[in-house]
């Protein structure tokens, strides 16, 4: 698999949360080679492969992005949004987007001049914020209505080395190394049942994880998201470094053990690998995951990641491809 154009096949399609539709197609087509059956149900992309009958475990990543949502349409022909999960408003001023309405539709979000700015003002909170799409209120109302998707207007590019840049790497890179973990796995044959989850709505509400860990009943489970890469100024307790493998998560909320199953693995396998030391929750699907039906035995493998909830987020390719080998490697063991 050439995994950095699988991950560019991925970010290229739209996915905001509650609108996962062309991003969980492009994931299913990626999917089908591998698995027995895969569906696409509520935004959310499920295949099985494996063995059947005995225990079972599930991979999931989430498939859905951050991005806008349109409230109303002002007098002045301006669009009025608000944030569908956690966008870093400090980037949005002059940002350039991409209206997903009746048509596709090209945008930017308004900005002050600097030159008309005393330089001393707060950063606005989303309700402030309008896209200017260059309508008449009439003329706007033809192609866009209240409950559209917007979404960064920005593709990946490919920066020195084997790093990449773009937006929606979160969380596409896991979905990325899932797939790549099972291509490993394809041709093998597996003491355990395998579910893919690519997951709807991980950035509002992990709707898609809770609803799905509770259907498939896995007996474990591992959630592949990304988490903080260092960069200049960040504390470097809390973040991972690109380029030095995955980050595997320890966390009250997930299970000790398979923690350090998966440590071992790494060092067995000689898969370069970082921790990841969380002192409640994890902030990703791991957290539902684990606590659905009687609970699920849960690990949680990251990918490093600078300029988290922008459009220019940053991974390496070799952590992607890292994550998978430590996954597929875990899951060859898991039900013997």
């Amino acid at each position: 698999m050439d995994i950095k154009k699988t991950l560019f096949a991925l970010c290229g399609a739209k996915g905001v949360s509650g609108e996962e539709t062309d991003a969980a197609k492009v994931a299913a087509d990626l999917l089908r080679p591998y698995c027995r059956e895969v569906e696409i149900k509520n935004g959310n992309v499920i295949g099985r492969m494996g063995a059947t009958g005995g225990k079972s475990i599930l991979l999931d990543a989430h498939i859905d992005q951050i991005g806008f949502i349109v409230t109303y349409i002002t007098d002045e022909g301006f669009l009025r949004i608000g944030n569908v999960g956690g966008v870093d408003r400090r980037i949005l001023p002059a940002m350039q987007v991409t209206v997903h309405g009746r048509e596709t539709l090209r945008g930017v979000i308004v900005s002050t001049p600097p030159h008309l700015s005393t330089g001393e003002e707060k950063v606005p909170k989303i309700t402030d914020f309008s896209v200017d799409i260059g309508m008449t209120k009439e003329q706007a109302e033809r192609y866009v209505s209240a409950g559209d998707r917007i979404t960064f207007d920005v593709s990946c590019k490919e920066l020195l080395g084997d790093r990449v840049t773009g937006g929606a790497l979160d969380d596409r890179a896991g979905c990325t190394a899932i797939l790549y973990a099972v291509e490993l796995l394809s041709h093998e044959k597996l003491n355990c049942g395998v579910t893919v989850l690519f997951s709807s709505c991980e950035e509002v509400n992990a709707a898609g994880a809770t609803v799905n860990s509770f259907s498939e009943s896995p007996d474990a489970a591992i959630a592949v998201d990304v988490s903080f890469g260092y960069s200049e100024g960040d504390p470097e307790v809390k973040c991972g470094k690109l380029g030095e493998g995955p980050m595997i998560g320890f966390s009250p909320a997930i299970d000790r053990d398979m923690s350090h199953a998966l440590v071992a693995i790494a060092k067995e396998c000689e898969i370069p690998y970082q921790l990841e030391i969380m002192g409640g929750t994890t902030g990703t699907n791991a957290d539902s995951i684990s606590v659905s039906r009687s609970g699920v035995v849960t690990g949680m493998v990251s990918v490093p990641l600078k300029y988290m909830h922008t459009p220019s987020e940053v991974v390496s390719i070799a952590d992607i491809e890292n994550s998978g080998r430590l996954i597929a490697e875990y899951v060859r063991r898991y039900g013997k």
